[in-house]
């Protein structure tokens, strides 16, 4: 090994230790820091409304106030039961990129503690929606078929850059969340733990796409560029299911087309990529046809 790639090995030795004592000394238990006894106030969000689908529209005007507050709270459970799916399948990519790596490593160590994060995030989650009494929402039958590739074949830049895309667009809704003076407890208490312990992970993320590309030809590149894209597609097409809609007495047909049409939230989805884009296009991973993909969620 050259001793620039001695020193580099070091330097991401450095910076995983640094993020193992991040970990060591700020991060929550879900099981004792949010009141799970505590009854839920009838009128809190379940997310700020803004965030909601349909607020901008026609639609939302039409709404009465306990029917957006109903609304937002299955908008919330279907977002986190999409982010269970997705930490399922992120535990995976990241268990396969690890197997057999030096345990001693301090990067090996951080890749652990971020399966353990996602577990209790897993279990937080799936805890609020029994709570709040909301049904779990699943991606298509299609999607949850195609997404068995993904984990099972997906590594490298392309794992992390999925994970980092699904990672940054929730830490941008859960920061207003958490401060949502009219939004649940429970909820706010959440996106807290979750955006604290996500930031460390998606350092890693970011540091391990770097690695990865170093040196990658440019069919490679293009090719990986454009499978992380998709799974971006994918993940924010899946967040908010159709089926919330119907839950509170919505005509969903007309929901969906509202929602398309929604230039509010069109605007949030941008604001919310653009930290994520700039890293992309740094990484060598905004390339014209990832673009497009980014572009048909608003992303870009």
């Amino acid at each position: 090994m050259t001793a620039v790639g001695v020193a580099g090995q070091g330097a991401e030795q450095d910076f995983s230790s640094r993020l193992l004592e991040s970990s060591q000394t700020l991060s929550y238990d879900p099981s004792t820091e949010i009141d799970w006894d505590a009854p839920l106030p009838a009128d809190q969000y379940g997310l700020n409304p803004e965030w909601s689908t349909l607020y901008g529209t026609p639609l939302w005007d039409e709404l009465t106030e306990q029917q957006r507050i109903t609304l937002t709270r299955h908008e919330v459970c279907s977002i986190m039961s999409t982010g269970i799916w997705f930490e399922m399948i992120l535990q995976q990519m990241i268990l396969r990129d690890q197997y057999v790596q030096d345990p001693a490593n301090s990067e090996f160590q951080f890749a652990l503690t971020e399966v353990a994060d996602e577990c209790r995030h897993s279990i937080m989650f799936a805890r609020i929606c029994q709570k709040l009494e909301v049904p779990a929402y699943f991606p298509s039958r299609v999607v949850i078929e195609l997404a068995r590739g993904l984990k099972s074949l997906a590594g490298g830049e392309v794992a992390y850059g999925a994970g980092l895309v699904a990672e940054e667009v929730l830490d941008v809704m859960q920061r207003d969340w958490m401060r949502g003076e009219n939004v649940l407890d429970i909820v706010r208490t959440s996106s807290k733990i979750h955006v604290v312990e996500e930031s460390r992970h998606m350092k890693f993320a970011r540091e391990e796409i770097k690695e990865h590309m170093q040196g990658v030809g440019r069919i490679k590149r293009h090719l990986s560029a454009t499978v992380i894209s998709i799974a971006a597609y994918v993940i924010v097409n899946a967040l908010v299911s159709p089926k919330v809609y119907a839950a509170v007495g919505i005509d969903t047909e007309r929901a969906l087309a509202e929602v398309k049409a929604n230039e509010h939230r069109k605007s949030l989805m941008r604001n919310a990529s653009s930290g994520l884009m700039e890293f992309l296009d740094e990484a060598g991973l905004l390339t014209p046809p990832a673009i497009a993909f980014y572009k048909r969620v608003h992303m870009y």
